[in-house]
């Protein structure tokens, strides 16, 4: 059977089959070797690597961060928790009025823990009597408190408090200022007092 030389040369010479060969014996690429080298993948390998090294530690430094803030901000509410259980405390123990005195009183002892709670429990029927005969009326006003120390569930406050006081025999008197040294101590969700002394 006869080939046609004609047809022959028009499929060897289709639009873009000559220039496809041109091309790649110019480049002088093989077309059939362009899979990707092993130092290629290594270096894909690598950088995905550290990208993920990088989220890690982003990730990392951030918790941290926020774990730090959260822990600032509870030692913040503790302190002020604290030290507003001192100032109460201060106030309460030195605002007594005869006409309600048991009611003075177990407002100091509703406050407090511990050894204090016993001692001033102990000493109460006494001084109630002493204020009730004398007729004794004090109002305590907090000028100034701080923390002057603090550990995990507890400080030490100083308070200063302007005391006024009246009584039978007096009924005007100047003002006085009391420096008082009040331990606090966290109890469940509140703080109570577990120590009071007076700073000269």
């Amino acid at each position: 059977m006869a080939v046609d030389v004609d047809t022959a040369r028009h499929e060897l010479t289709q639009p873009g089959q000559a220039d496809d060969q041109e091309t790649d014996e110019k480049s002088g690429v093989d077309t059939d070797s362009r899979e990707p080298t092993s130092a290629q993948v290594r270096g894909v390998r690598g950088a995905l690597v550290i990208g993920v090294l990088l989220l890690a530690i982003v990730g990392g430094a951030t918790g941290w961060l926020v774990w730090q803030t959260q822990r600032a901000e509870q030692d913040q509410r503790m302190n002020e928790m604290l030290l507003q259980a001192g100032r109460e405390a201060a106030v309460n123990l030195t605002t007594m009025d005869f006409e309600h005195i048991r009611e003075d009183i177990q407002r100091v002892l509703d406050g407090s823990t511990g050894t204090f709670y016993d001692e001033f429990e102990q000493r109460a029927p006494a001084f109630e009597e002493v204020v009730t005969k004398t007729q004794s009326k004090t109002e305590g006003t907090v000028t100034e408190a701080g923390i002057e120390s603090v550990s995990a569930d507890s400080a030490r406050v100083l308070v200063a408090v302007s005391v006024k006081t009246s009584n039978i025999a007096a009924p005007e008197q100047r003002p006085r200022l009391w420096r008082m040294r009040i331990d606090v101590q966290r109890v469940g969700d509140v703080a109570k007092v577990t120590n009071v002394g007076f700073v000269a």
